[in-house]
């Protein structure tokens, strides 16, 4: 059976989604170099900055930091249901991953997590 387009893949399960110290490791050692890379060339690289300061904000709940720190591990991962190397494609499904994210905590992103974020393009 093919996969509907709007749908996720199977491998982008919920339980990507809760709280793992692995994936706040990931993101923490390899995010910044990602995003560097990326910086201006996509357009959700503010919201995965944004959604990066909140979910280290010590003030966010787990479970925001989970769906955050989930999001954010899937962008940096070299393994991806469409490999970032696919010019056009490879970066459909981090998008995706990053806008369902930011949805998904939404209101616990705040203006100082935006602030923080558009300071960061500011420097670049």
């Amino acid at each position: 059976m093919e996969k509907d387009r709007d749908q996720l893949p199977a491998e982008i399960a919920v339980e990507n989604f809760k709280y793992s110290e692995k994936n706040e490791q990931l993101v923490k050692k390899s995010f910044w170099s990602k995003t560097r890379k990326f910086a201006g060339k996509i357009p959700f690289t503010k919201d995965a900055v944004a959604m990066y300061y909140c979910a280290i904000d010590a003030k966010t709940p787990l479970w925001a930091k989970g769906i955050a720190f989930g999001a954010l591990a899937y962008f940096i991962s070299p393994i991806d249901a469409i490999p970032d190397a696919l010019i056009g494609l490879g970066l459909t499904d981090d998008a995706a991953i990053i806008a369902a994210g930011v949805r998904a905590i939404a209101g616990q992103v705040t203006e100082e997590h935006r602030q923080k974020s558009e300071e960061f393009f500011e420097k670049e």
